[in-house]
């Protein structure tokens, strides 16, 4: 089984682009709903631990935690040694199922997946772009987002540049739907000739 990892800086379509690859019949894992899960369960105890007031009712509150984290790299490194081992569980379980499942090929959807050097962990990475002014314009429309938030996030991220740059494939979500269904159709059909890159 081919493994593609999905990612793309915010506001580029990323999230479209992983639900035409489930139209597609391929096995998405998402790792934002894997956090949302975690958060709502299993690493509630240790984030309220580590971050205390984080937690509403057993379950983390995204802005309470956001709060504590966003300007601070020390406690954001906290977070994810909390979070990783608990995501790598869950990927490592998806895969798995997929696999028996017979799919020739999955996705993981992971937004950091350079950052945190998951491309190492997939065959091949494709990176979903749009241009800066769809982007800021995509998530400037979003509820309790701000252009100082909006700076934050994108400090954390490499920049859309050079995530294309170490692409082996890239997705444009500029033109509408039908484009990016007629892109996965290609990549798809690539994907099943390549080698197991993996390490």
């Amino acid at each position: 089984m081919i493994i593609l990892g999905l990612t793309g800086s915010i506001g580029m379509g990323k999230s479209t682009t992983a639900k035409l690859f489930v139209e597609a019949g391929v096995p998405v894992y998402d790792a934002d709903a894997a956090v949302h899960a975690l958060y709502e369960g299993e690493a509630a105890p240790a984030i309220e631990a580590a971050f205390p007031g984080s937690t509403v009712d057993g379950r983390v509150d995204r802005m309470r935690l956001s709060a504590q984290v966003v300007h601070d790299p020390a406690a954001m490194r906290r977070l994810e040694q909390i979070v990783h081992p608990m995501l790598g569980a869950s990927r490592q379980k998806f895969l798995e199922d997929a696999e028996r499942s017979g799919a020739p090929v999955a996705v993981v959807d992971v937004p950091l997946l350079f950052e945190t050097g998951g491309e190492k962990r997939v065959d091949a990475v494709v990176v979903v772009t749009t241009t800066p002014e769809i982007q800021r314009e995509r998530i400037l429309a979003r509820d309790n987002m701000t252009a100082e938030k909006l700076d934050a996030i994108l400090a954390r991220q490499l920049p859309d540049a050079e995530k294309r740059k170490r692409a082996d494939f890239v997705v444009d979500t500029s033109h509408g739907l039908e484009p990016v269904r007629a892109r996965i159709r290609d990549i798809l059909a690539e994907a099943g000739k390549m080698p197991l890159r993996r390490s």
